[in-house]
Formats: C-alpha cells, sequence, structure tokens
C-alpha cells in the first residue's frame, strides 16, 4: 500500500520579526533557514523542529527568569501549533443576544511576569470613551486585522500598540479556550512569559493604567465571586475578582477562571 507524501508543515506562527541575532521570534528559525524552507528535505525540515528549534525557545526563555508554573502551563494549554477551534465555551449562554453571522475575530495576551514575590498578571484599564468595553479591565489585545497572520501575532501586535511591550519581551506558551463577547468577538487569549523588565508605556488613546495582579490571588476560587445581572431580558451570571481599586470582571474574569480550570484539569 502506497501513503500519500506529506511535506512537514511550516513552523510559522505569525511573529515574522527577527530578533537582534538574526532569529525570528515567532517561529525561531533563521532568516536564512525561512527562505530554504520550501527546498529543505522532509529530514531537515523535521531535524529543525525537532532538535534544532526547541533548543534556541530554550535559550531564549532560560535568558529570562524561570516561570514556576511554566510546566504546569504548559500541559494545560492549547499548543501553538493547534490554536483552539470551535465557537468559544460560552457561546450557547450568548446565543440570543449575539447578532447572525460570523463573530469577529480577537485576541488578546495573558502576560505572566515572575518576580521575587510569584508570577503576576498584566492587566489594563482602557480609556474611557472607547467603541467597546470602555473603561474596563482588560488583557491588551484586540481584533485580528486583515495583515495579522494568526491570533499570536494580533495578541503581539496590540500589545505593543497599546502599551509599547515589544514582542522581544514575550514569548508565547500556549493558547485558553476561546471566548465570545456580547459585542460579537470570538477572542482567543494567548498565554505569555513576559520579560520581567518590560516597561510598559500606555497608549492614551487606548489604554488609561496598566498594572499586575498575583496568579496566586486570581487563581483562588474564593476570590472570583458570581454576580447576577438583568441584561437584554435574561438574568445572567457574571464573574468578579475584587482587587483594590479595580474591578475585574466580565471577559477577563472569565478568561483568568478558564485558565484555573485547565490548570486544575490538566496542569
Amino acid at each position: 500500500m502506497s501513503f500519500p507524501y506529506l511535506p512537514v508543515p511550516s513552523p510559522c506562527i505569525g511573529v515574522c520579526t527577527l530578533d537582534d541575532d538574526g532569529i525570528c521570534l515567532g517561529c525561531r528559525r533563521t532568516s536564512d533557514e525561512i527562505a530554504r524552507w520550501p527546498r529543505m528535505s522532509n529530514d531537515e525540515r523535521l531535524r529543525l523542529i525537532e532538535n534544532v528549534l526547541p533548543e534556541r525557545e530554550w535559550a531564549r526563555v532560560a535568558a529570562l527568569p524561570p516561570l514556576p508554573e511554566r510546566e504546569a502551563l504548559q500541559r494545560a494549554l492549547h499548543p501553538l501549533a493547534a490554536p483552539p477551534q470551535g465557537p468559544g465555551w460560552n457561546h450557547d449562554d450568548l446565543a440570543d443576544v449575539l447578532p447572525p453571522g460570523p463573530l469577529h475575530e480577537a485576541a488578546v495576551l495573558v502576560g505572566l511576569a515572575p518576580r521575587d514575590s510569584g508570577t503576576q498578571v498584566l492587566l489594563t484599564r482602557r480609556t474611557d470613551g472607547l467603541r467597546n468595553h470602555s473603561g474596563q479591565v482588560s488583557f491588551p489585545g484586540g481584533r485580528v486585522d486583515e495583515g495579522d497572520i494568526g491570533v499570536v501575532a494580533a495578541a503581539l501586535r496590540e500589545t505593543e500598540e497599546e502599551i509599547a511591550v515589544p514582542p522581544a519581551q514575550v514569548v508565547p506558551l500556549g493558547f485558553l479556550d476561546p471566548f465570545v463577547t456580547v459585542s460579537s468577538f470570538r477572542v482567543t487569549p494567548v498565554v505569555a512569559l513576559l520579560d520581567p523588565a518590560y516597561a510598559a508605556q500606555p497608549n492614551p488613546g487606548e489604554v488609561a493604567d496598566v498594572f499586575e495582579v498575583p496568579l496566586q490571588y486570581l487563581m483562588a476560587r474564593d476570590n472570583l465571586r458570581k454576580v447576577e445581572i438583568d441584561f437584554r431580558g435574561r438574568r445572567r451570571v457574571v464573574l468578579e475578582y475584587d482587587w483594590p481599586g479595580q474591578r475585574i470582571w466580565g471577559a477577563t474574569a472569565s478568561i483568568l477562571s478558564n485558565l484555573r480550570q485547565r490548570l486544575e484539569r490538566y496542569g
């Protein structure tokens, strides 16, 4: 029996930016390897993917302070090579308020910064007057633009645009489950290791504040509460954290709850 020839797929994840050493921040290939990829044999491609590229990524991560939750996260997250499909884990709850037709694709960055006091989660507070979710606590992110090659590229671009943290200081780890918003977005959360030396500079047109909250606090069940509200003719449950000076609720709290659930199940 003969089998069809299946070329090894490209490891590109849409982050096509070279670091100071000439290595892509996304796939970890050199510019020469990217150019030669179509002419490589399957054996050469496999050697790169299975041996060379993981070593380069490990060297990049090793240059940063260790993230204690890294191994558990790698088990709990959808891998970068396989973005999660489907309409969103909460789609059925919002089906009665979503407009007909496809949802807008969006991505957010769930950035984790290892610090001496423990891992911190980067959050922002959006400026008042924005069209969607004005004044709310959120993750950096937004709509996937036509020029973005995937959700990772969108999350990194939006993070740099909103708070001036460049892709060189972000190491994507994997995905959480997609989440649907009442503003008709299907959001894919990209969980990433952040260089704790990052220096956020909020874009005043989009972000009013940047702050961190301990991951340990956000992963504790007792710190998350359910609030019932009336919304568009139905009694609905909204998740919410109390954090001094900030109200972390709605989509942001739901994404964090999904992270906790996946860590409990798979981590």
